[in-house]
């Protein structure tokens, strides 16, 4: 069995998968699927600018940062297409479980990218420190089948 000290978590991108992410070139639209496990209780040490009066879960500092997000989202032409309430798995590892799944359209690589470095976007991002305990993001590129 793992120790916690062992686990590794996966909070935001590194700078080896952000080069990967753009020499993949991706064309047209993006989606990101975005796997997320909560804290119990939200830890804002790292922004305590943004901390609540009195403590608050995970999932509930996670609301606060879609809510500062959404506008700056929209206005980069992206949507969220899917927010879903998750669990444990149903294919792959027993004790494994994500708290939320939740897919971000982006209408480009390029669109996504002047989002994510957006400087009033990025004000908030301490929301989403503070509630996130592990995560996953994966890029996707439509490949859906259209009627000729």
């Amino acid at each position: 069995m793992t120790s916690p000290e062992q686990i590794t978590r996966y909070l935001e991108p590194t700078q080896d998968a952000g080069r990967a992410f753009v020499m993949r070139q991706l064309e047209g639209q993006v989606v990101m699927l975005n796997l997320l496990r909560f804290r119990e209780v939200a830890d804002y040490t790292a922004t305590p600018e943004l901390a609540p009066p009195s403590p608050m879960s995970g999932a509930a500092a996670f609301q606060r940062y879609i809510e500062h997000t959404l506008p700056y989202l929209l206005q980069s032409g992206g949507s969220i297409e899917f927010l879903g309430q998750g669990g444990a798995l149903l294919i792959g590892p027993p004790d494994e479980r994500w708290d939320m799944a939740m897919l971000i359209r982006q209408r480009s690589v390029e669109s996504f990218l002047a989002f994510a470095t957006h400087e009033a976007y990025l004000s908030g991002l301490g929301h989403r420190t503070a509630a996130i305990e592990d995560s996953r993001l994966l890029p996707l590129s439509d490949m859906t089948p259209r009627p000729s």
